[in-house]
């Protein structure tokens, strides 16, 4: 996807978790004018939202929340919308972690989101995937990326902004990078929610938790998460 000039004004899908944070504030550190926009589609971590709307009053952009529970309902299968099937443990890439897959969600949530750019006249829509994600997600993929942009763009024809741009600053590179960026723009990480659990705290050991804490070792940034501490540990 080349690109040319930055663009004016993005709308940010926004879940309240370390990618999208960071895509934003890397968005906003480089001119960007953003719109948040979160969904609720049936997630069992739906706290997820809650951290995205105190992110946006912290940032101090709009945001705004796509009711799609009723659409969710009909996406099963998946271990983060449906309660029978356990959210896997162990590392993010592990097969496991095929259980995690929401068909097409991120399809749906793109399309939503190059609607309210039209609408708001907006030039871009903007993702925070990574290169960690594309083993296991179809939809996080750069092939994949390509082929929505088209979509977007062959849909809106004639409504959409000639210069329009799907955005997916760091689809090629690593949840390490990711935390790197943030520590450099001094995103507010202990305000970010990762796991798939949606506890109290951060669970540490889902494939997200496992992830997260693994990108803050590897960067050799402190991590402010809070996690469930490990059975059989003494405080």
């Amino acid at each position: 996807m080349p690109r040319t000039a930055a663009p004016r004004h993005a709308v940010l899908i926004f879940s309240g978790g370390l990618d999208s944070a960071v895509t934003a504030y890397k968005l906003l550190d480089e001119g960007v004018s953003v719109s948040l926009l979160s969904f609720a589609y049936g997630q069992r971590h739906v706290k997820e939202l809650a951290h995205a709307a105190n992110l946006a009053d912290q940032i101090g952009v709009s945001h705004d929340i796509v009711d799609l529970t009723s659409l969710g309902r009909l996406l099963g299968g998946s271990a983060l919308t449906d309660p029978a099937i356990d959210v896997p443990h162990g590392h993010y890439r592990a097969e496991t972690m095929r259980s995690t897959v929401v068909p097409n969600r991120n399809a749906i949530m793109l399309e939503i989101a190059a609607g309210a750019a039209v609408a708001a006249g907006a030039d871009a829509v903007a993702f925070g995937a990574h290169s960690g994600d594309h083993a296991i997600y179809p939809d996080c993929r750069p092939e994949f990326f390509n082929l929505i942009e088209a979509s977007m763009k062959a849909g809106n024809e004639g409504h959409i902004a000639p210069d329009f741009q799907l955005l997916a600053p760091f689809l090629q590179l690593t949840k390490t990078d990711i935390v790197r960026e943030g520590s450099r723009l001094g995103v507010p990480f202990e305000l970010t929610w990762s796991c798939y659990k949606g506890g109290e705290v951060h669970c540490r050991a889902c494939g997200t938790c496992v992830e997260r804490r693994e990108a803050f070792d590897e960067a050799g940034v402190a991590d402010p998460t809070v996690y469930a501490v490990p059975k059989g540990t003494v405080r």
